[in-house]
């Protein structure tokens, strides 16, 4: 298939690959922190989950770690470009500073031989320390500068347990200025993809854990970018939220009363609801009806395509979801192929123009 850098390539911006050895290496370099982690998520998940995740994860092994498997899905789906990210099982934030960084960059040059192995066909993104705001920055321009990736993934929020005055750390943070300062100058995507939610064993059972969790903690994560006026103070900023912001973007009228009546939640410029042109979201909602809500409200220019590849909580037929979805020709060509060649998404054989 080929991939010319138009408005008619298809890209899909929500897509994951396993990194086994980033496993291997937090596991054996901190295996208190990554047994407490394990631990974690079985308390959020549940037994029941977490045997189905297993049994998933065994199933879908090939998809996730073998480029070939994962060409021949795309030739079926249509799509002729994945943006490749880690699993976010690889977050880590866990890990102390050292350790951190280490996995950062471990998982930036990971990300970056695999797309190297189809760079007609792929480009990726890498990960940054969310955890330790201070080494963010430089995780960032190493995938950026030193890997020639697009962006970074980064989740909805991460716990601090050795900072007694913060126990996590928010999007809304004022230690993360910085990261946001240097993602617009270069250019760079922030993917945000939650993992893992604050509300813990309340979800542990029919798998909330996954379908309450993960829009909810978007709407959260969401809510800190705009409320705090983030998105005010870098407009250049570039972020891409996973599963079509969660309950966010079709539910902002109460945040926009909010945001006029109340003194301390009006620290953006403008209603929340007028943020939603500023970030753009993948089209991964399984409805029709709930993804033409999200382009009427988002607007057709900031919605792309994503399938989740290749987790069961994903899309198998991402193309023909939107396809089916009864948008107009040119908010589908839009969400497919037009706007991701807007954002500059392109195959890792066509580097983007990067300043260091």
């Amino acid at each position: 298939m080929s991939t010319p850098v138009d408005e008619k390539t298809i890209v899909d911006v929500h897509a994951h690959i396993l990194l086994p050895a980033l496993q291997q290496l937090v596991a054996e370099a901190d295996p208190a922190g990554f047994g407490a982690q394990q631990a974690l998520e079985v308390r959020r998940n549940g037994p029941e989950s977490m045997t189905a995740s297993g049994r998933m994860i065994k199933e879908r092994w090939p998809q996730l770690t073998d480029l070939d498997r994962r060409l021949a899905d795309m030739d079926a789906q249509g799509v002729d470009v994945q943006l490749v990210s880690p699993s976010p099982s690889h977050f880590y934030y866990f890990a102390g500073e050292e350790l951190a960084l280490q996995l950062a960059k471990a998982a930036n040059q990971a990300v970056r031989e695999f797309v190297d192995r189809a760079p007609e066909r792929l480009n990726g993104l890498g990960l940054v320390p969310l955890h330790h705001p201070s080494l963010m920055v430089e995780a960032l321009e190493h995938a950026v500068l030193e890997c020639g990736l697009l962006g970074v993934e980064i989740g909805s929020f991460a716990a601090t347990p050795d900072d007694p005055e913060r126990s996590t750390v928010e999007l809304s943070d004022p230690r993360l200025e910085p990261f946001w300062s240097r993602a617009g100058e270069l250019g760079a995507l922030v993917f945000l993809h939650p993992f893992g939610c604050s509300l813990d064993e309340r979800l542990d059972r029919f798998y909330l854990a996954n379908t309450v969790s993960q829009p909810a903690e978007n709407a959260v994560a969401l809510s800190h970018l705009i409320f705090s006026g983030v998105l005010d103070r870098h407009p250049d900023l570039k972020v891409l939220a996973a599963h079509g912001g969660g309950y966010l973007p079709t539910s902002l009228g109460r945040s926009d009363h909010a945001w006029k009546v109340r003194p301390e939640a009006h620290g953006c410029a403008a209603p929340p609801s007028s943020y939603l042109k500023r970030l753009y979201f993948d089209s991964l909602v399984h409805s029709a009806a709930e993804l033409k809500a999200l382009v009427a409200a988002a607007g057709p220019e900031q919605v792309l395509l994503g399938s989740d590849y290749p987790f069961d909580m994903g899309s198998d037929n991402p193309v023909r979801d939107v396809r089916d979805a009864g948008l107009s020709e040119l908010a589908e060509a839009g969400v497919l192929a037009g706007n991701a060649a807007a954002l500059g998404i392109t195959p890792a054989s066509i580097p983007a123009r990067r300043t260091a």
